[in-house]
């Protein structure tokens, strides 16, 4: 499939993308949002894409995986209940930014990951984006048991390189 093609396609499903996205966010600004990632997304994943598959499935399942990645991230917002004189329930968000520590463990993460070769970084990052085992393996024309070999071999690669990083919890 061309880049036109690729490109006339995602179009054409756009409103689709749209009306999926509004049956997740139950928000209209949010469900711009997501239409607007799913999109990016899969012009980014492109060459990930198998010609004479069914490419609105495709494009579906990478907006799924987006909401539902959003949807554990928003969940891990902890809570706190404060005893003073009145009781109150509060949500404690971090900053998008997060602190200067956590912005440079990001940066060294993502080096680290960056630094692998692409048979294991590629699985690995859509692994870590929520595709399934199974969708990695479909996307990218192999075995599954090779794509399970990969993800693991990169996560043991990244905690040899990352031993800092070995026993956090989130």
């Amino acid at each position: 499939m061309s880049t036109i093609e690729f490109n006339e396609a995602l179009v054409g499903i756009q409103s689709n993308l749209f009306s999926f996205a509004q049956n997740f966010t139950k928000n209209r600004e949010d469900a711009r949002d997501l239409t607007q990632e799913t999109l990016l997304k899969a012009i980014n994943y492109r060459s990930y894409y198998t010609p004479n598959t069914n490419f609105k499935a495709w494009v579906f399942t990478i907006m799924r995986n987006i909401f539902i990645n959003q949807y554990r991230r928003n969940t891990k917002a902890r809570m706190i209940f404060d005893q003073g004189d009145e009781d109150f329930l509060m949500t404690s968000q971090r900053s998008m930014l997060g602190s200067p520590s956590e912005r440079l463990a990001v940066k060294e993460i993502n080096e680290k990951i960056d630094g692998l070769n692409d048979e294991l970084k590629v699985p690995f990052k859509m692994h870590f984006e929520g595709f399934k085992y199974k969708e990695i393996a479909d996307t990218m024309d192999l075995p599954i048991g090779t794509i399970k070999s990969r993800i693991f071999i990169a996560r043991k690669r990244l905690m040899d390189q990352l031993p800092d990083y070995q026993h956090l919890d989130n």
